[in-house]
């Protein structure tokens, strides 16, 4: 398996569940760690416990606007020099955007995170990517079994429509960079143990929302972590398309 030793990475909405597991576990593999988020007080805190030799590089930013998203890649250039990997993690579920009973703005909130943040991320990475030389380019969006299928639960059914459009957006990216030599994942994870669900969903259904959780053994954050290791560390001729992970008691 490839080193990820030395490696430059850009993990967003890192202050939590899946992305901040990915950043704790990249940055133990000897990597060079970029985490942001809108609260970074969880990745201060991880920084305290780890040895002074994988230390976080902590940027905080707001996705959804633009202005901030631009400042975040010219302070990468202007620090690292150069961009290895993105891991696309920052997404949102969200209460209010059932398709008969949502609100717009809920609705534009999750577009321009789930979205509209993810393609201005990965345009302004693929420039730094090229711009820096890097011969380990790959760009990584963190999906959902929700983008290969459609829930029944109207408060998923919107999410869902965001994460077949991450699908269909992330087979177009990995044609369009094959020929440049970066590759491109989607990484969809089943069933996650994060506080994901409470948030997303507890307000209109918090009994629904904790039952998820006792109903099957859930996988944990760290899973997807480890899956994102394995992703990377496949030699430099590989590409890991599509990887689908599952609890083993989930059911389609």
């Amino acid at each position: 398996m490839a080193s990820l030793n030395g490696r430059i990475v850009l993990v967003t909405g890192a202050s939590a569940g899946i992305g901040l597991a990915t950043a704790e576990t990249l940055a133990n593999h000897g990597m060079k760690v970029i985490a942001c988020a809108r609260n970074i007080h969880a990745i201060e805190d991880l920084n305290k416990s780890l040895n002074p030799d994988s230390q976080i590089h902590i940027i905080r930013c707001d996705l959804s606007k633009e202005e901030e998203v631009l400042v975040l890649f010219k302070g990468i250039a202007d620090k690292f020099g150069g961009l290895d990997v993105l891991v696309n993690n920052a997404g949102m579920g969200g209460s209010g955007t059932g398709l008969l009973t949502g609100q717009y703005h809920a609705w534009q909130d999750m577009l321009n995170l789930n979205i509209l943040g993810l393609t201005l991320c990965t345009r302004e990475a693929v420039k730094l990517i090229e711009s820096s030389g890097s011969k380990n380019g790959h760009i990584i969006n963190l999906n959902s079994v929700a983008g290969h299928r459609v829930p029944v639960s109207p408060m998923r059914q919107f999410y869902s429509g965001t994460k077949h459009m991450v699908t269909a957006l992330t087979k177009n990216l990995r044609t369009t960079l094959q020929p440049k030599n970066i590759r491109v994942t989607s990484l969809s994870p089943g069933l996650v143990e994060t506080e994901f669900a409470q948030r997303s969903y507890g307000k209109e259904d918090p009994e629904g929302a904790a039952k998820m959780y006792t109903q099957i053994k859930a996988l944990d954050a760290k899973d997807i972590a480890d899956a994102i290791v394995y992703v990377l560390s496949a030699p430099a001729h590989v590409n890991v398309d599509e990887l689908t992970v599952t609890p083993l008691q989930q059911r389609y």
